[in-house]
């Protein structure tokens, strides 16, 4: 397994590395994929080439400096295998984090060797950036004492049949196995939620694919009385949005790092035809109009780059105030891509916007990040939260 990068020189080393390497061999693999379809082939190559094992790791936490690079540096070159490490992750992480010995060791060397497809499966129809609001029902199916809800759900239940709706889940419904939260208790909003893992074949979970903006794989997951027992439980009952939290915490800074990568790319592009393409009489960048834009463009990708940085850093640091840095990068850095891949396209002009360019990939891909995992509204909602709760604590967020 390929060593975490420490340092700027080597921060950089390992992002042309990881691009080069992307082009040469992820690129061929994903491209062959089909839009809306898990690329088995493409995740079996990332395992062998040892990336999935940084972001699922079998023994260790993840780190966010690790995760970021990896995340900005596969975006540049290779859109679909930053996607597909990034859902593996994503989706196998609260096992990395709370699993069982047992839960481990069936899943996650499956799941870093690209084998096992894994999913994240939060929100619902009601539930997306308020997550807090969902309705999965879990419930019990015994009292037996075979487990204890943690003193805050009640009587001990010996298992639960889950009954409910997911939505908007990104590898469902092809994945093979799915971190589910879902409502164990009678409390409301965060509390009563706890998180199970639940393997594809449990009979009544079924699903069906949703046709969306973006070519990543999303669907509905749907429970009628599917059956969980004490050993699916991930972490503690009736603690799992706590769990769900700590996890975007860790992965909302790598969505930033995702949309940095894109936006150097489309700076690079641009930059590129800027000194090539002629018109009114000179290249492109002779134009102040358009080297100012590059100018603001690459000030912004650079601003919110350090943004992504400082907020990995913190995480790793198990510094105060995570929370609002993983909102503010996340917040900042797909504002930010946003805008760059939008003046790209301006830059570009029609060419752009035709079939298989590069920009009219990426402006299908920009979008979706200021929605998932959070809507950019939801991000400023943290932050304000944060600044008030650190005023009243007499320090800074």
């Amino acid at each position: 397994m390929a060593t975490p990068f420490t340092g700027e020189g080597e921060r950089r080393k390992g992002s042309v590395e990881l691009r080069a390497l992307a082009a040469r061999r992820l690129r061929p693999v994903a491209d062959r994929g089909a839009p809306g379809k898990v690329n088995r082939p493409l995740l079996a190559t990332l395992g062998e080439l040892g990336l999935l094992s940084r972001v699922v790791p079998l023994a260790g936490p993840v780190r966010a400096q690790d995760l970021c690079l990896l995340r900005e540096s596969l975006a540049y070159a290779c859109t679909a295998a930053e996607t597909a490490l990034a859902l593996q992750g994503l989706g196998a992480h609260p096992v990395v984090a709370h699993g069982t010995r047992a839960q481990r060791a069936r899943w996650l060397p499956e799941v870093a060797a690209g084998r096992a497809v894994a999913a994240f499966a939060l929100s619902e129809p009601g539930a997306g950036s308020d997550a807090a609001a969902l309705e999965l029902r879990a419930e019990p199916t015994g009292a037996r004492g075979a487990i204890r809800a943690g003193g805050a759900d009640g009587a001990a239940v010996s298992g639960w049949r889950l009954h409910g709706e997911k939505r908007w889940i990104s590898n469902a419904p092809q994945a093979d196995v799915y971190t589910v939260f879902a409502r164990t208790g009678p409390g409301t909003r965060a509390a009563g939620v706890t998180a199970f893992l639940v393997p594809a074949d449990r009979p009544g979970l079924g699903g069906e694919p949703l046709e969306m903006l973006g070519p990543h794989p999303v669907g509905t997951l749907t429970f009628d009385g599917v059956p969980v027992g004490p050993g699916d439980v991930v972490g503690e009952v009736g603690r799992g949005f706590r769990l769900a939290m700590a996890t975007l915490d860790l992965f909302r800074p790598s969505v930033g790092a995702f949309a940095v990568g894109m936006a150097r790319s489309a700076l690079d592009a641009s930059v590129a035809h800027a000194g090539e393409r002629r018109a009114f009489g000179g290249p492109l960048k002779d134009l102040q109009a358009v080297s100012h834009l590059l100018a603001e463009m690459a000030t912004r990708t650079e601003a919110a780059a350090l943004l992504v940085q400082a907020a990995a850093a913190a995480y790793d640091a198990g510094e105060p105030g995570v929370a609002a840095r993983s909102a503010m990068a996340k917040l900042f850095a797909t504002e930010t891509a946003q805008y760059v891949v939008d003046s790209a396209v301006q830059i570009h002009g029609a060419r752009a916007l035709a079939h298989g360019h590069l920009l009219e990939h990426l402006y299908r891909e920009v979008r979706a990040p200021r929605i998932y995992e959070g809507a950019s509204e939801v991000q400023r909602t943290i932050i304000a939260k944060e600044l008030f709760r650190a005023a009243g604590a007499g320090a800074s967020p």
